[in-house]
Formats: C-alpha cells, sequence, structure tokens
C-alpha cells in the first residue's frame, strides 16, 4: 500500500491504524479550476494523486488526499506568508467553516477505485488581534489548509467540531477503512504486528 502524500499528519494518522505502507508523494500541481465546487475540487485532486503515483506502481493499491477549508464560498489553501495567515485567521474568527477532504484509493492493475469526499464543520472562536499574531509567530499556520493545526496549538481556538475529526487533521480514517474493505484491497498482511506486554 502506498500513501501518496508528503503530509506528516497523514502520515501518523495511518501509521496509528497499524498499516504496512510506504510513502510517494504525487508531484502534480494542486490547482483551482474555476467554477468547481469544493466537493469537486478535493475529489479531483485526490484522484489525481491516486493516479499518478498508481500509474508508476501498477501493483500496488495507492491512496490519494487533499483538504481545503472553505468558509463564505471561499476555498482556504495553506498561507505562504505572515500576512495570507493572519487573512486567513481573521476570515475563519468566530465562525463556522467546512473542512473538506477527498480521498482515493485506487489500483491501476486491477483498474479497481473509488474516491469520496467527507466534510466537517468546524466552529471558531472570536479570535483577538492579539491571538492572532501570537498563532502565526509560532509558525504552525504555514503548512496547513485554513491556517490552523486542530491537532497542535490551533486546538485553543476550536469552540466545536461537528464530524469527523481526522478529517479536520487531513484523513478521514473511518470512511478510507470502509473503503479498503469494500474494495478488499486489506489483508491481515498489510497490518504490522504489534507485540503487547
Amino acid at each position: 500500500m502506498i500513501l501518496a502524500s508528503k503530509s506528516p499528519r497523514r502520515f501518523e494518522l495511518l501509521k496509528q491504524l497499524g498499516l504496512d505502507f510506504e510513502v510517494i508523494p504525487s508531484k502534480i500541481e494542486e490547482d483551482i479550476i474555476p467554477g468547481e465546487s469544493p466537493k469537486e475540487h478535493v475529489i479531483r485532486l485526490a484522484d489525481t494523486k491516486a493516479l499518478d503515483v498508481g500509474n508508476q506502481y501498477p501493483d500496488d493499491w495507492v491512496i490519494g488526499a487533499d483538504t481545503i477549508v472553505y468558509v463564505d464560498g471561499v476555498i482556504l489553501g495553506k498561507p505562504t506568508n505572515r500576512k495570507e495567515a493572519i487573512k486567513m485567521l481573521r476570515m475563519i474568527s468566530g465562525k463556522e467553516h467546512r473542512v473538506l477532504t477527498g480521498i482515493s484509493v485506487r489500483h491501476y492493475k486491477k483498474e479497481k477505485g473509488e474516491c469520496e469526499a467527507v466534510e466537517t464543520a468546524v466552529k471558531v472562536k472570536t479570535l483577538s488581534p492579539i491571538e492572532m499574531e501570537w498563532y502565526v509567530n509560532t509558525g504552525e499556520p504555514f503548512d496547513k489548509a485554513g491556517g490552523y493545526g486542530i491537532q497542535g496549538i490551533g486546538s485553543f481556538m476550536i469552540e466545536s467540531i461537528n464530524g469527523s475529526y481526522t478529517n479536520v487533521v487531513g484523513l478521514p480514517l473511518c470512511e478510507l477503512v470502509e473503503m479498503l474493505v469494500r474494495l478488499k484491497a486489506l489483508a491481515i498482511a498489510d497490518f504490522k504486528l504489534q507485540i503487547l506486554d
């Protein structure tokens, strides 16, 4: 099994399942197509990533994923600088936003696969300018969609969550495992044995 992502958070989530997998990131561009809905966007990118890596490794199951945050109809990617990070925090401050992750599981040679999008509603408290500045100074926002990490320091701003927590981190494990089972992509050999004392 291959994870077509360089995200350390997806790696950690998949590792939690005890799965034996390799990380081979896709090199596709994460572009936005005008007129594309957030759901279409994440499914297209997740599937393109899985197919890109699956084409190179046709005998393996490949997992592709893409996560976005959107609020007021605007897709928020990863901030590239301090100004963008503050702007994103202002946009989500005091509001509910949506986190969407597209997941795709593909096997090139078997011509089998599935895609779906998982959505979670997240409510952020009203952030003061001091809290925003402090949070950006931690450096955490810069490699995360929407400019925050729910599993890290950014947890301080989360008032409530409705839906999958692991989806907000970057990989909805419940839906992913259901997909792997439906596709018959899991076998006992896929799990690392852990000896418990």
